[in-house]
């Protein structure tokens, strides 16, 4: 498993000096948005952002104000992974619908700027929280931390996403089906090791898949640390990382978040609630969590929970060991990335245990 809890916000908050296998020509980079982004002053200052596994995320700093870059990481990539051109469509779309996204600026599809593709966007000043329980906080601010994160979240599914131009962004059908293909390839391509319940979980899935509602934008890793908060209110200024962003089901976005409440222990980033005293701590249930989200989004129930779950932690899985495969070919973004091959025969074995529930045999 992963660093002690005590550690996470320490860990992963703010920035450090720019990694070697990070770095890049910083005055061609200056060059290059003194030219394009308007106001935009010298001399410029870049740090790297501790947090980010997949996509190299960089803080740059001008006299007047501070930006923030999305690259591609240099070497040899997965197919169709790093999409920091996605990402800067759908924020593109979302920001001046209203939807909390940082502004963004511009994208670079030239490598001979950074060596990789990359955009800029506004930096937002707040809070990115790393542990679920939310310490320090008082029963009223958690409460409402976890009130504005469940809005925030209906607040993306209920958009027409034709009406915000983002109708060619993603296949409106089988989503479940598409992201299971997806990180069955990706999962065999990382491959160090047999884990038999993900080899089960790659024959059943497809098999059992459920009947998927209207389609939405779907963020695909919206969790507590993927969004900054106000510096001292429980109101989201920003969602970040939409890598994973396309058309899909809403359902399965949704429950993909839920794994907060499902997740044993620490494994990854995606930070535990599972076994917390929610009365004391003042935290919704998964249940009462799951009410306030399908009041905000017009739902009567969310069919299909246990092969939700089962999907997502195959899902999250797949992810965590297209992570250590980069890290075998050394174009992994995060100093913490290695520790994830130990998540991923947990995370699979509970897939496992949530397909079983579902009906699967064996």
């Amino acid at each position: 498993m992963s660093e002690p809890v005590a550690s996470r916000q320490e860990t992963y908050s703010g920035t450090k000096e720019v990694t070697a296998a990070h770095a890049f020509d910083v005055k061609k980079l200056e060059a290059y948005l003194a030219e394009r982004i308007e106001g935009f002053q010298t001399p410029l200052e870049v740090r790297q952002f501790k947090g980010g596994q997949s996509n190299p995320t960089y803080q740059l700093v001008t006299p007047n104000r501070k930006y923030v870059m999305r690259r591609k990481p240099p070497g040899k990539l997965l197919p169709s992974a790093h999409a920091v051109d996605r990402e800067f469509k759908v924020i593109s779309a979302l920001y001046p619908a209203g939807f909390p996204v940082a502004k963004p600026y511009l994208l670079c599809e030239d490598e001979s700027i950074t060596g990789t593709m990359f955009y800029v966007m506004d930096c937002v000043e707040g809070r990115v929280l790393w542990e679920g329980v939310l310490p320090g906080m008082d029963k009223k601010e958690r409460w409402a931390t976890y009130d504005a994160m469940n809005a925030t979240l209906a607040q993306l599914h209920n958009l027409d996403y034709v009406k915000i131009g983002l109708e060619e962004f993603g296949k409106p059908t089988a989503y479940v089906a598409r992201q299971i293909t997806r990180w069955t390839k990706q999962y065999l391509a990382s491959e160090t090791e047999t884990i038999d319940e993900m080899n089960k979980l790659i024959e059943w899935l497809p098999k059992h898949l459920p009947e998927e509602g209207k389609p939405s934008v779907v963020h695909g890793d919206y969790r507590l640390d993927n969004m900054i908060l106000h510096p001292t209110e429980p109101k989201v200024l920003a969602v970040i990382d939409w890598e994973l962003s396309t058309i899909g089901d809403p359902l399965a976005d949704f429950t993909y978040h839920l794994m907060q409440w499902q997740q044993e222990g620490r494994g990854t980033s995606a930070s535990s609630v599972m076994g917390a005293d929610f009365e004391a701590l003042g935290i919704p249930t998964m249940d009462q969590y799951v009410k306030m989200y399908c009041e905000r989004t017009g739902r009567t129930s969310t069919p299909n929970m246990d092969y939700y779950a089962a999907y997502n932690f195959f899902r999250l899985a797949g992810i965590l060991q297209g992570i250590v495969g980069r890290v075998r070919d050394g174009t992994a973004a995060s100093a913490n990335a290695a520790q994830n091959a130990s998540a991923v025969r947990p995370l699979a074995q509970r897939a496992w245990m949530y397909a079983k529930r579902a009906g699967a045999e064996g």
